[in-house]
Order: structure tokens, then sequence, then C-alpha cells
């Protein structure tokens, strides 16, 4: 018993202290930074869902920008998902992927820079709806 009220004290010290130790304080860092991406990386599979739901013609530079956006206003952890996570697929980025939607496809490399374009958009705090196409319902 006494040593879980030696743990409490101790734990409500160094929480309540403004003068933690570097670790301590590099860990709660590193703890937000992961919580940041995590919660950037579900803002992007949102918006992924949300067009696929909507299946609306010409609505997924909006959603590409608004993944994006949401993303990164987390904090740093979410900025990096953003850059990381590519579209349509939540994969990481490559090559292979890019080179089956510019050629197989049918989009082309145009609609793949445009996708980009969006992405860096949303990424840099531009507003989403740039790209709201006219007619898209409220809901999204």
């Amino acid at each position: 018993m006494r040593l879980w009220v030696c743990i409490a004290l101790l734990s409500t010290v160094l929480c309540a202290s403004a003068d933690r130790p570097r670790i301590v304080e590099g860990i709660i860092r590193a703890g937000q930074f992961v919580w940041d991406a995590a919660g950037g990386a579900h803002d992007m599979f949102r918006a992924y869902k949300d067009m696929r739901e909507a299946n609306y013609k010409g609505a997924d530079k909006y959603f590409h920008a608004r993944g994006n956006y949401d993303a990164a206003r987390r904090g740093p952890g979410g900025a990096w998902a953003a850059r990381v996570i590519r579209w349509p697929f939540l994969l990481p980025h490559s090559d292979a992927r890019e080179n089956w939607q510019s050629g197989v496809s049918g989009r082309g490399a145009e609609d793949t820079r445009l996708d980009q374009e969006a992405n860096a958009w949303g990424r840099s705090g531009g507003d989403p709806n740039r790209y709201r196409p006219k007619g898209l319902p409220r809901k999204y």
C-alpha cells in the first residue's frame, strides 16, 4: 500500500512540477506528435470516405484539400501525416501508384498534378472551399 501511495505522490509531483526533467518533456512531446499524427490520418481517412460516399464528379480536389487542411491543423504530427499519406489509397507515396494513376487509370498526369496542388493548398492552411464544386451537398 505504501508503495502505491509513494508512486501516486511521485507522479503528482512530476506532473505538477513546471520543472519537469527533459526526458519527461520529450516523452510528452513525442506522445503529442503521435496523437496528432493518428488524428491527422483519421482526418484524411474521413475525407476519403466522404469523397467515396459523395461520389460527386469534380469534387476530388475539394476532398484532397479538406483532408490535408484538417490534418495539418492538428499540429506537427498532423502536418507530418498529411505530407506522408497520399491519395487515393491512404498509403505511403509510391512512384508505382503515381505512374499507374498517370498512365493506366486514364486520369492523366495533369489530374495527378492538380491533386497534389490541392493537397499542398490544404496543408498550407488554404481554405478547402476554393476547390468545392457547385452543387456538392452541404453535408460535406
